[in-house]
């Protein structure tokens, strides 16, 4: 009898006219960030087009667009208006060798990541909702319809993922799932938890049944091991299947490395992937996972030095929340804990100072504390990432907000920036400590009016750095986060929130607020510096802090993060992790008039 094959089916969500939106869409994307960065130079067309630009790709193309420009350097390309070809992957392919001066491996690899990219956001395109629903919807379920990162271009890589991994696991996917867990042998595995979860178990009573506990216990006992030598963790079906089985496979072989089984709680991802939120019990930790997929820059796994260290530098910080009336009365800053973690070692990579980091980042988890439990009854949450959002017919969220808030536009942006403000600039002048509060890692907490409030924070031992020049605050800081934690001069100090929150979140959020809400740019820029000052306002005894970690210099260097895939890093393997690119400097919004 003849053989019966399965005829594959055409990828579903994807049609020609959602994929010629969002190729165009994305090829304005890609000019816009390029010439912030200044790796392409458009020139104006000349007086009769005010906004016409044009860029010579090669002697046969000459792309034509219109663009509005923005502080700190920024371009707004309009999609429709680029001629005489929106697609981003032929533009690729004419200017890469020639206009950019990329390798053939850096573009190829580039197109690779910008067509899983341009595949993500024309499926989206059909699921979209408009911005009257998006803003009744509830933190996890919001997260899945985030557009990703406003700055990089090829923001949805995920280099590694099949196409049925993002069906799955993708943000986008909203698919919720339970994840399998393992036991480690506490020869490879070490734990570390803050306060009440200083011991494994006192986590686990609180994250598994008992009935679940016991069944994992059976299983070991079951195959004559003593369930008391093992650490227990979670893992991600992919992660398990592709790197774990075969990286360690010696370990599983030996009983060291053990399968349990699904747990009972269904999770799902969010906009970092490698993060679930429990949706069945919102109440139970949220579990940040190693993924060894390339996305946004760097391999997505977790260092084990810094998983060891994720619940100290947990407690230093919430300290210095704890012990500061403005930050923990005032602000009411929620700054949600790494509080406890498993870090499994592989016994080869681990002990080899120059391989490759993604080989140093491959098993472990960290529990972080959920958010659900931290708000107050009248209080809902959004990432900040959500004010950038626009729907099918390009309504703005934050305009949605606005209107269903009742305030006037620059009332609302007022409790925006002190709600987001003083936290971060008290912990830069006061402790010489910074956050990177770009859209995904900044919470903003809203009232019942979606009025911002206050300000939630999360992921700290990988994005916050400290001022290396001594200060009399970081006498008590543990040798273990110092060990872990990045320094910076101080005079680049305030880069983090120039870069994080108003190069990465406001530039966008600015030209919106222009053109949906009516306040005129320049009148955003000085309600943010209007905050600035009132809090030196209310701490002149900060004055020479002020001075050392300045936000007011006229220009900042520009940091650039397309710059660094195209240049500096490319797709090589490299033993540390990348860092953002500086190119030139740019004028700085909050400078002294």
């Amino acid at each position: 009898m003849p053989e019966h094959h399965t005829v594959p089916q055409p990828p579903a969500g994807l049609d020609s006219e959602a994929w010629d939106r969002a190729a165009a869409r994305l090829l304005a994307k890609m000019l816009a960030e390029f010439a912030y960065e200044e790796i392409i130079q458009p020139r104006p067309v000349g007086p009769a087009e005010p906004d016409g630009y044009r860029l010579r790709v090669s002697p046969e193309l000459t792309l034509r667009f219109r663009a509005r420009r923005g502080t700190y350097g920024h371009w707004r390309v309009e999609p429709e208006s680029v001629t005489p070809d929106s697609d981003p992957i032929h533009f690729l392919t004419v200017a890469g060798p020639a206009l950019l001066g990329l390798s053939g491996d850096t573009t190829g690899h580039l197109i690779r990541e910008v067509t899983a990219t341009l595949t993500a956001d024309a499926r989206m395109s059909h699921t979209t909702p408009d911005v009257y629903t998006l803003a009744d919807l509830d933190y996890a379920e919001l997260e899945g319809h985030q557009t990703g990162h406003p700055w990089l271009v090829a923001n949805k890589g995920r280099l590694g993922f099949s196409d049925a991994d993002v069906a799955r696991w993708s943000p986008e996917a909203r698919e919720s799932h339970p994840l399998p867990w393992i036991a480690v042998h506490r020869d490879l595995a070490t734990y570390r938890g803050a306060g009440p979860l200083a011991e494994p178990e006192q986590l686990y009573a609180g994250e598994l049944s008992v009935d679940l506990r016991q069944r994992f216990d059976s299983l070991l006992r079951e195959r004559g091991l003593a369930a008391e030598r093992y650490l227990l963790l979670p893992v991600h079906p992919w992660q398990w299947e592709e790197t774990i089985v075969p990286l360690f496979a010696r370990e599983i072989a030996a009983g060291r490395i053990v399968p349990l089984g699904e747990d009972e709680d269904l999770r799902r991802a969010q906009q970092s992937v490698r993060t679930f939120l429990n949706v069945s019990r919102p109440d139970r930790h949220t579990v940040k996972l190693p993924l060894s997929i390339l996305n946004t820059l760097v391999w997505r796994g977790l260092p084990t030095e810094r998983t060891v260290a994720a619940p100290a530098v947990t407690s230093w910080v919430q300290g210095l929340r704890d012990g500061d009336a403005f930050l923990r009365d005032e602000c009411r800053v929620i700054l949600l804990g790494e509080v406890a973690s498993v870090a499994v070692a592989h016994p080869a990579y681990d002990v080899l100072p120059d391989v490759p980091y993604q080989y140093r980042e491959l098993l472990g988890c960290i529990w972080r504390e959920p958010l659900s439990t931290r708000l107050d009854q009248d209080e809902r949450a959004r990432t900040l990432a959500a004010l950038l959002q626009t729907d099918g017919a390009g309504r703005s969220f934050t305009a949605e907000l606005v209107r269903r808030s009742g305030l006037r536009a620059t009332v609302w942006l007022r409790r925006l920036f002190n709600a987001l403000l003083p936290p971060l600039l008290h912990f830069l002048y006061q402790y010489g400590t910074v956050f990177s509060p770009h859209g995904e890692n900044a919470i903003l907490v809203f009232d019942q009016d979606d009025v911002p409030v206050r300000l939630a924070v999360k992921d700290f031992v990988d994005d916050v750095n400290v001022s290396a020049q001594p200060l009399p605050e970081h006498d008590a800081m543990p040798d273990l986060v110092r060990a872990v934690l990045l320094t910076e001069e101080p005079d680049f100090l305030p880069q983090f929130i120039h870069s994080g929150l108003l190069v990465g979140v406001f530039r966008y959020l600015a030209p919106l607020c222009e053109s949906q809400l009516g306040v005129p740019e320049a009148d955003f820029w000085r309600l943010v510096r209007a905050e600035v000052l009132r809090y030196h306002e209310r701490f002149p005894e900060l004055k020479e802090r002020f001075a050392l970690f300045d936000m007011h210099t006229p220009r900042i260097e520009r940091l650039c993060l397309n710059r660094n895939r195209l240049y500096l890093d490319g797709y090589r393997d490299r033993s540390q992790r990348p860092h953002a690119a500086v190119h030139g400097t740019v004028a700085n919004p909050l400078a002294a008039d």
